[in-house]
């Protein structure tokens, strides 16, 4: 199979090498020439995945136009606030319908859309099929073959049972779902619950209170989730409670990082500025908490670090806030 992957960050060049490990031929798309560049000397992306080498079957590029004329699949792991921006200049460069899969991790601010309905929203008719990827991957280690397991989803269940045998093998597994919004909205609200997880260790607390975050975090991602659409089930799966719990007690994830330094009393500005990864869970306090305002969905570990990114909140005052709120039955 033939797949151009759009992104050549740590996980879209993650997703280039577990494709191309599993007979597949990659063309990865990088925004900046200089990283399609040194891929194409070095046969690595010492910027993103330091040491892992490529392989022949992974072609780089810069070119949008020689990516969409590569395939007519293309993988998209952009940040989501350039989602729109990059499939719309992607856009006149196809020569048929696509078919898109979604490694983004995130929801447009603006719009509060989720990639799908961006993809949707750009392409129109020129889009064959829409699946998400989504799941416990932490890039370096799916790219370096450590067993890793993901979900694809789509309303499409043939395109996605066509991916998982195209993405899976000895080191890396797909399972397919067609709850697509219950897996994006899973991706994207736990990068918000994993910042707080960072906070936590910054401010020196213990496995107690990590404990209960994770947990009333899933229940809020879950709650939110569901009144959107997505199942319960996929809530409990790899694409929420396994993402979650990775992203909320693994040393490789960004959002933790970020929140790891907020603890610590380092302005928000300043750890944004240090780093060239983007920590989606930033954006996605803000579309999240303003999802859960619309659809009347109380979700107060999101409110509060909202707070915390947006308003210049203390984070022990959030944790005291949280800790005093009107007690209740754990169900609601």
């Amino acid at each position: 199979m033939k797949i151009s992957v759009i992104g050549a960050g740590s996980f879209g060049t993650a997703m280039a090498l577990v494709a191309a490990r599993y007979g597949n031929h990659v063309m990865l798309w990088a925004h900046d020439p200089r990283v399609s560049d040194e891929m194409r000397t070095t046969g690595s992306n010492s910027v993103y995945l330091p040491d892992i080498p490529l392989g022949e079957s992974v072609t780089a590029t810069s070119d949008l136009a020689e990516a969409a004329a590569f395939s007519d699949t293309m993988v998209m792991v952009v940040p989501s606030h350039h989602y729109r921006s990059v499939l719309t200049q992607l856009l006149p460069h196809l020569r048929n319908r696509v078919s898109v899969i979604s490694g983004t991790k995130g929801i447009e601010n603006q719009t509060l859309e989720r990639m799908s309905e961006v993809s949707k929203a750009v392409l129109g008719d020129a889009m064959q099929s829409f699946a998400v990827l989504s799941g416990p991957t932490f890039a370096v280690e799916a790219a370096r073959g450590d067993p890793t397991a993901a979900v694809i989803a789509s309303h499409d269940v043939e395109f996605a049972k066509s991916i998982q045998q195209a993405m899976s093998g000895s080191t890396f597994r797909l399972y397919h779902s067609d709850d697509v919004v219950g897996v994006e909205l899973g991706g994207s609200l736990k990068n918000v619950v994993a910042i707080a997880a960072g906070v936590l260790e910054g401010l020196g607390l213990g496995s107690n209170t990590n404990a209960a975050l994770i947990t009333r975090g899933l229940r809020e991602i879950t709650r939110l989730g569901m009144a959107l659409g997505g199942r319960i089930e996929t809530f409990a799966g790899l694409a929420g409670m396994g993402d979650l719990v990775l992203t909320c007690t693994g040393a490789l994830s960004r959002n933790r990082r970020v929140g790891v330094q907020l603890g610590r009393g380092k302005r928000l500005p300043d750890i944004l500025a240090e780093t060239r990864e983007v920590a989606e869970g930033v954006k996605t306090s803000k579309s999240a908490k303003d999802l859960a305002e619309r659809h009347q969905i109380e979700m107060p570990i999101t409110s509060e670090m909202y707070r915390v990114l947006y308003e210049d909140e203390t984070a022990r005052g959030a944790i005291q806030r949280l800790m005093t709120r009107t007690l209740k039955a754990e169900a609601v």
